[in-house]
C-alpha cells in the first residue's frame, strides 16, 4: 500500500469505452437473407410469424435493396 492509498478508499474504475456495433450492415443484409431463405421453407405458422417479425426488426436497420 502507498502512502496515498487508504485502507478503505475504492480502487479507480477506467472509463468505459466507446460503444461498438456488434453486427456490421453486411452482417444485417445477410441475416435478413438467411431468415428469407428460412421462411419459404417453414410450415410452422408460429415459427413463421417470428421469423417475419424479426425480419421487419431487421429491416428497420437495413432497408431491403
Amino acid at each position: 500500500m502507498s502512502d496515498t492509498d487508504t485502507p478503505n478508499s475504492e480502487p479507480k474504475r477506467a472509463e468505459p469505452g466507446r460503444a461498438r456495433a456488434l453486427l456490421s450492415t453486411a452482417d444485417m443484409k445477410l441475416l435478413r437473407r438467411a431468415l428469407e431463405s428460412h421462411a419459404r421453407t417453414t410450415e410452422d405458422r408460429e415459427e413463421l410469424a417470428k421469423i417475419n417479425a424479426l425480419h421487419h426488426r431487421l429491416g428497420t436497420y437495413v432497408p431491403a435493396p
